[in-house]
C-alpha cells in the first residue's frame, strides 16, 4: 500500500498556482538529484510496513525518506528540518510536494516515529 497525504491536506492546484517543479531552476543539484532518485524502490522496500485500516493514514514514503536525507545531507536537526523545509521549495520538491507549501505537512514527531518503525538494521538489509 502506498501512504498518501488525505485529501483534505492535499493542495489543490487553482489558476494563481503554479507547480514547484515549473518554477525551479532544473539545473539545481537537488532537482538534479530528485529525478534520479527511483523512488519507487523505497515505495516497494518500505509499503508492507504500512498496515491498511489500522490507525491514522500512512504518510508518504518519500517526503518522510527525502526529509531523513535531507537532515543527514545538511547535517540538520529534526526542528531545523521542518524550518528548512517550508522556507525552501527545492527541499520540498525533492521530497515530492507539487506546490509550494507554507506549512510543515506532518506533524514533526511522525520523522521520530517512522525512523523507529524503519529501524537501522532493517534499512542496510533492503537498501
Amino acid at each position: 500500500m502506498q501512504p498518501k497525504l488525505p485529501p483534505d491536506t492535499r493542495p489543490q492546484p487553482d489558476l494563481f498556482c503554479s507547480r514547484l517543479e515549473n518554477m525551479l531552476n532544473r539545473r539545481h543539484p537537488l532537482y538534479r538529484l530528485a529525478h534520479k532518485i527511483d523512488w519507487e524502490f523505497f515505495e516497494k522496500e518500505f509499503g508492507p510496513l504500512y498496515v491498511e485500516k489500522v490507525g491514522r493514514p500512512g504518510l508518504p514514503i518519500r517526503l518522510l525518506v527525502g526529509l531523513h536525507f535531507l537532515k543527514h545531507a545538511f547535517g540538520e536537526s529534526g526542528e531545523s528540518v521542518v524550518e528548512r523545509f517550508v522556507e525552501n521549495p527545492y527541499w520540498q520538491c525533492f521530497c515530492g510536494v507539487e506546490y509550494f507549501q507554507h506549512t510543515f505537512p506532518l506533524d514533526p514527531t511522525s520523522l521520530v516515529r517512522w525512523r523507529k518503525r524503519i529501524k537501522p538494521e532493517e534499512i542496510r538489509v533492503r537498501l
